[in-house]
């Protein structure tokens, strides 16, 4: 009846995923199959994985995720859902530090317990995968592609909706740059422009970003650099946007040396890093 999909970027994180699904599928009252795809790009591994499955429902997991302990009897719960209804999705929780304000990372993850359709635990029926060609491989990173899928299969004429399962998507360690690494996500924000319009967010229901912002701050960088007349007025602006950018992510986190100084740099770097992306996405989607 259900097939897991898991892609995997052989994090150690797998071997406790598969131990739990192992345990709940030994009691289950429905048939199981597991199957763990090596990252090939986000995209391509699920398109992969529900092409091989043999059940009518498929449910995408990440390899870093826990599911409670009665998430397999939920999930069993949650498919029990009427015709029209293509995709259900679960519950994420994201564990956050009792003894502290959260950090920029961590602030940053816990937003995926607010988000919409993700495919860190979203079950699919196979044939509205099918209907729709499942993910579109042109989004290379594990950003966007499940937010343009779920857009599509309601599209084609199939409801979404929420189930009760749960998992627990704890922080990964990271490094202090991550928030410039994953400016890359710009460039697929330029293929959905490039396929759903100028108002891509309002289509796809997604909060509006800070790339207006970046677009200034960075112009203003520029301009200091190649005009000695413009530069007080210039400097100005870009001290000024980026200290703004700074403040709103240190004045929720927990105020240290280490963190404080990470957020100073990075929000220099961040902006000219967005809009280098953006433009890359689209040079590419053009």
């Amino acid at each position: 009846m259900i097939t897991v999909v898991v892609p995997t970027l052989g994090r150690p994180s797998l071997q406790s995923l598969l131990d739990v699904l192992a345990a709940q599928t030994a009691a289950a009252s429905v048939e199981v199959e597991v199957v763990v795809v090596p990252h090939m790009g986000p995209a391509q591994a699920r398109n992969f994985g529900w092409r091989a499955a043999r059940h009518p429902w498929v449910v995408f997991v990440d390899d870093d995720v826990v599911p409670d302990p009665d998430w397999l009897e939920t999930l069993v719960a949650d498919l029990d859902v009427p015709d029209d209804v293509g995709g259900v999705q679960g519950r994420i929780t994201v564990p956050l530090p009792a003894d502290r304000r959260p950090t920029d990372w961590e602030r940053s993850t816990a937003g995926l317990a607010d988000g919409n359709w993700l495919t860190a635990d979203m079950a699919y029926r196979a044939k509205a995968l099918a209907d729709v060609g499942g993910f579109d491989e042109r989004f290379p990173a594990a950003y966007r592609e499940d937010t343009d899928l779920a857009h599509r299969v309601r599209l084609a004429g199939w409801r979404l909706v929420r189930g009760r399962r749960r998992v627990t998507h704890p922080v990964r360690p990271e490094s202090p740059w991550v928030s410039v690494r994953v400016q890359r996500g710009n460039a697929d924000d330029a293929l959905l422009r490039h396929l759903y319009g100028p108002r891509w967010r309002t289509v796809l229901d997604l909060p509006p970003g800070r790339r207006g912002r970046h677009a200034l701050v960075t112009a203003a960088a520029v301009t200091a650099l190649v005009s000695r007349r413009l530069r007080p007025v210039a400097l100005a602006v870009w001290a000024s946007g980026t200290a703004g950018f700074a403040w709103t992510r240190i004045a929720p986190g927990p105020r240290t040396a280490r963190e404080v100084t990470t957020m100073l740099v990075t929000s220099a770097l961040i902006p000219p890093v967005a809009v280098a992306h953006w433009c890359r996405g689209w040079w590419r989607h053009r």
